[in-house]
């Protein structure tokens, strides 16, 4: 029997973005399986099916907006069972409070987190929270234990607002501890409009997401940033003499080659910047392997690609690694293992523009290095003035792994690799 399945009651939301289809046609599906997942300014929202059997034909795409009523697929329904009443709940601001956080010191009798009940919604266990891949991926970049926190949705469903209040709530609870929190006053509404005519353009998901990342690292991370210039007239001359021989195998070689193959003989030698903190933030992991991200600017927004085992590469093989993952950015066909991994990245400007920029620290990493463009400058050497190519540079970190004369020595460092083109090549 064919049944048409329609968008369900959700509240006072309208023309909701469709940020994933988890099912096509001819899929067998059970009652209450995902079928949609949809993104509102406040939750994002998972459609179930309410019948059992196979879906037919769908009548929607990524990227659609839907509202209450509107036609989502057909299926052909082979079973009984069925909802009989899909209606999610609507979102508002009365999201219950989360379940607290049970904080404990070194000195306290028992150091061991409180036993987890093994209570469950429709057969989940507290260790595999009923959340979206929207809210997972929210709860990743905040750093929230998913099984901390109470779902206000559908069957314990936990939404995108109950992972916001968990977060206020246990940034509230630290202003009177021994750690205390930063407390951001709320954005004001202010309508713009009253002084001019204005416009308003949805930010693209990458930068919506990206954005989230960005601030928390901010936030997170005590930053410094130091800065520091290298002499680059003989790199630049080795690298336009190589040119012709990259451009014959079908890729450029770029400056930022050089850059990275310079990064990691410094990470070699400064391994501190080479890390992660790990949550507890009492150790240090420090990482044996040299996986360099580099930030691609896309028209959709900045990502970060990441090579893998860059100390076993030489120059023509990360020029042409950088040039097949900057391609597959700007078509967007970057695939999710193409952006993990890595334990240092490079943000480079030197295309555009610029003397100096404050890079934010890429967390879980503790270092990334900003290059600037180079240009020709005076330099007093033997007793006159030569011009010479520099290369402005800056680095930012995290202080609470590394201090000011560990930046100093590593930018110098890489400063020294990148003006003698014979030690880049040892």
């Amino acid at each position: 029997m064919l049944k048409q399945v329609l968008v369900p009651d959700l509240g006072d939301f309208k023309q909701i973005d469709i940020i994933e289809v988890m099912v096509a046609p001819g899929a067998q599906i059970s009652v209450e399986d995902p079928i949609i997942l949809l993104e509102s300014e406040k939750a994002a929202i998972e459609i179930p099916s309410p019948y059992q059997g196979m879906v037919k034909k769908l009548h929607v795409v990524l990227g659609d907006k839907v509202s209450e009523g509107d036609l989502i697929l057909t299926m052909d329904v082979t079973g009984s069972g069925a909802i009989t009443e899909q209606k999610l709940p609507t979102v508002d601001d009365t999201t219950p409070e989360p379940e607290p956080i049970v904080e404990r010191h070194a000195g306290d009798k028992e150091l061991s987190p409180p036993p987890v009940p093994p209570a469950s919604n429709n057969g989940r266990s507290r260790h595999n929270p009923h959340a979206s891949p929207a809210v997972r991926s929210i709860s990743r970049e905040l750093g929230v234990d998913l099984t901390q926190v109470k779902g206000s949705g559908p069957r314990g469903r936990i939404l995108k607002e109950d992972v916001q209040v968990f977060v206020k709530a246990a940034m509230a609870r630290n202003r009177s501890g021994p750690a205390p929190g930063l407390i951001l006053p709320e954005t004001q509404a202010i309508d713009f409009s009253r002084f001019g005519q204005i416009e308003t353009q949805p930010l693209s998901k990458i930068k919506t997401i990206s954005g989230a990342h960005l601030h928390s690292s901010w936030l997170k991370v005590p930053h410094v940033t130091q800065f520091d210039e290298a002499d680059i007239t003989e790199l630049e001359e080795f690298r336009k003499e190589h040119l012709k021989d990259a451009v014959d195998q079908g890729f450029k070689l770029t400056l930022l080659a050089f850059m990275i193959k310079a990064s990691v003989t410094a990470l070699k030698r400064f391994p501190q910047f080479n890390s992660s903190l790990d949550p507890s933030g009492e150790n240090l992991i420090l990482k044996k392997y040299y996986n360099i991200g580099f930030a691609v600017d896309t028209p959709s927004g900045l990502v970060v690609p990441v090579i893998k085992d860059v100390e076993q590469k030489g120059l023509f093989d990360l020029a042409e690694e950088l040039e097949q993952l900057s391609a597959k950015a700007r078509d967007r066909r970057l695939g999710k293992s193409d952006m993990e991994g890595g334990s240092f990245t490079i943000s480079s400007l030197g295309g555009i523009g610029g003397t100096a920029f404050t890079p934010i620290v890429n967390t879980p990493e503790v270092a990334i290095l900003g290059v600037s463009r180079a240009t020709m400058k005076p330099v007093y050497i033997d007793g006159e003035f030569v011009p010479r190519l520099i290369l402005p540079f800056s680095l930012s970190y995290d202080h609470r792994v590394i201090d000011g004369a560990d930046g100093a020595r590593f930018t110098h460092h890489l400063s020294t690799e990148l003006s003698d083109i014979r030690k880049l090549l040892l």
